[in-house]
């Protein structure tokens, strides 16, 4: 009988073969997720080491948690948006308006989103650098407004001040003051509280609102007690 040979096929073992070392888009994604994970990234062990942000994204977040108690700052909103391009001076009037600034939000967000991601936050900048620095390359361009908004804030406006106005000044002058008014505040200007607002009776005479209660009294033991005979 002619022997047959089985010719068995021949597998690769497992983790016989070296890794290949990660190339930089792979670095590049890991350190992304890393960043976009709460500013932490897993190490070894279960530990969690912080992860350096940009002034850039470090930017983003504050405009993105602005007015919004709920934020987490890894979105913005449209209001948030335009307010960033506003404060940073991205707007101009000119090459760069409100309306081109609303025009790009709603191209890089997702069609049925209403917010847009960091990433999509610089492709919406890069889309504004190509209007604002014509005469410069896209990255180039791209890099002049990143600058614009590296380590900014929001503006927050002050406290509305109080104008001096000689009608005000007029009618909140107590020493001008007549009838019932005048008599709720005293020669300083301070106001009596409860005095001033409600009759206080005086009973501390026989008759009432008497000015010389007590008189008698003094007169009566004033006087010098006769000797005994």
């Amino acid at each position: 009988m002619e022997e047959f040979k089985v010719q068995t096929a021949k597998h690769p073992v497992p983790n016989s073969t070296p890794l290949r070392p990660p190339s930089e888009h792979s670095r590049e994604r890991a350190k992304r997720l890393s960043t976009e994970s709460n500013g932490t990234s897993e190490g070894g062990a279960g530990a969690r080491t912080p992860v350096e942000l940009t002034a850039l994204e470090e930017a983003f977040r504050r405009f993105a948690i602005h007015g919004d108690t709920r934020a987490t700052g890894k979105e913005m909103h449209g209001k948030n948006w335009s307010k960033l391009c506003k404060d940073c001076g991205v707007i101009d009037g000119k090459s760069i308006t409100l309306t081109d600034v609303d025009i790009v939000f709603s191209k890089v967000k997702n069609k049925t989103g209403r917010t847009i991601t960091y990433s999509q936050f610089k492709e919406a900048l890069s889309e504004l650098a190509r209007k604002r620095f014509k005469d410069k390359p896209g990255e180039e361009a791209a890099e002049e407004v990143f600058k614009m908004i590296e380590g900014k804030s929001p503006v927050i406006s002050g406290v509305t001040r109080a104008v001096a106005s000689p009608t005000v000044s007029r009618l909140t002058d107590t020493t001008k003051f007549t009838g019932s008014h005048k008599e709720r505040f005293d020669e300083a200007g301070r106001g009596k509280g409860k005095a001033g607002r409600v009759d206080m009776v005086d009973t501390s005479g026989y008759v009432s609102g008497y000015k010389h209660a007590g008189s008698y009294e003094k007169k009566i033991h004033g006087k010098p007690q006769p000797k005994p005979m």
